[in-house]
């Protein structure tokens, strides 16, 4: 069952929150002193960017998220009980009240777990919103740095920018580029991505030429006037600009194009914007680009899956399919690890959330109905999803992560071309 939620409720915050800690999942005293696990049936609230600069994510994180919580469902839910969904918008971070009003609607309806942010700086503006009411968080797009370690209620299935910063680093190093214009929004995304970027240009001998760290070039979020910031950059005579923005790569692509910047074999995108610009730009402007997004090709099969699943709720078809596979294994996540506690609040799911994604090794599984077996069995699992990370650190980190290269043509589309396997260090 899906319910949609807004962010805006016309209701006072304060009395929101109090309603919020009276909904939350319930414990009981277990009669030694501890208190008893929740089996309250499993409510899974997203906090995904259905407005704003992201929201082209959206649609295929939603769709994962839902998809997942169907298949749970048909193989007989979490502890005897049907999970249901609780919609809510995190927009960006141009107006950062959209997410902390979701999170306050999320915890009011009692959501256990909640998938998203989308963007890193949004969960780190709810990360303790939703820790400090005990439910559980897992993004499956959150790269910062930052957010390592942000709490015992914050996991993500997609890996820190250490993975990404090297992988694109060393493509643009080994696209033959020495002298590297970067265009960083100014976030916790945008600079920690950078600077895992420059950190890898640098060990490979090459040089960033603008928008390093501390030069202070950085643009705001919602900028929508590149024409000065381009000018600086190209003065900087690159030979490779990498862009780490959201939506306003659409801008900076027009500026750029005006400024007679040829893109193909020298232009170098992210997860953040790697997505299709086919209807925003004449053909063959992108051609060549190159782009990163973490996570490994969501396999056909799972993208008719979810592709149906999104247009039988939704009404209309995906375009993209980008962190689809890291929601879809963050509800399955979610759901394993009530079952190996035997509790659906947050807490029994914080403490079982390592153990079932493998930490401590055990039975490999690929499905909620596998896990679930193995779990009654009395095994220790390794849930091994769709989005092909590692177990979860003590960081709370995937230990490793796919990232995939993704190549425009000249429809200006993002073509998947291979994919580069990445080690995360503590």
């Amino acid at each position: 069952m899906i319910r949609r939620s807004t962010a805006a409720r016309g209701l006072a915050i304060a009395a929101v929150l109090s309603v919020g800690l009276a909904a939350c999942s319930t414990t009981t005293d277990a009669g030694d002193g501890e208190t008893a696990a929740s089996q309250d049936p499993l409510i899974v609230g997203t906090i995904l960017p259905l407005t704003g600069t992201l929201a082209f994510l959206g649609p295929p994180e939603v769709a994962g998220v839902g998809l997942a919580i169907d298949d749970i469902n048909a193989a007989g839910g979490v502890l005897g009980n049907d999970v249901t969904m609780e919609q809510g918008d995190s927009g960006d971070t141009t107006d950062t009240s959209v997410a902390q009003q979701t999170a306050t609607d999320l915890i009011s309806k009692g959501a256990q777990v909640v998938i998203g942010a989308a963007s890193s700086a949004v969960s780190l503006n709810v990360v303790d919103q939703f820790t400090e009411a005990g439910v559980m968080q897992i993004s499956p797009a959150n790269t910062a740095t930052d957010l390592s370690g942000a709490s015992d209620f914050f996991t993500r299935t997609a890996p820190p920018d250490t993975v990404q910063g090297a992988a694109l680093g060393s493509l643009i190093l080994d696209g033959g580029h020495q002298k590297v214009a970067m265009i960083v929004q100014d976030e916790a995304y945008g600079t920690g991505l950078r600077d895992n970027v420059q950190q890898a240009i640098e060990a490979g001998g090459g040089e960033v030429v603008y928008g390093e760290t501390g030069g202070g070039d950085e643009f705001p979020p919602g900028e929508s006037n590149f024409s000065s910031i381009v000018t600086d950059a190209l003065s900087s005579k690159p030979d490779a600009i990498a862009v780490i923005a959201f939506e306003e790569t659409k801008a900076i692509v027009s500026e750029l194009t005006s400024q007679n910047w040829d893109f193909n074999g020298t232009t170098y995108f992210c997860d953040g914007n790697t997505a299709s610009y086919e209807p925003d730009f004449d053909k063959g402007t992108l051609e060549g680009v190159v782009g990163t997004i973490p996570g490994a090709q969501a396999p056909e099969e799972f993208r008719d899956r979810v592709s149906g699943w999104y247009e039988e709720n939704e009404g209309s078809e995906l375009a993209d399919f980008s962190y689809a596979p890291e929601s879809y294994d963050a509800v399955i996540l979610a759901a394993l690890a009530a079952v190996r506690g035997e509790g659906t609040d947050g807490t029994t799911i914080s403490e079982n959330i390592k153990a079932v994604s493998g930490a401590d090794g055990g039975t490999e599984v690929t499905s909620f109905e596998e896990g679930v077996a193995a779990l009654e069995a009395g095994d220790e699992i390794h849930y091994k999803g769709q989005s092909g990370v590692g177990p979860l650190n003590d960081q709370n980190d995937p230990t490793s992560a796919l990232i995939g290269v993704y190549e425009y043509d000249k429809d200006n589309v993002n073509v998947f071309s291979r994919s580069i396997e990445g080690e995360v260090t503590e």
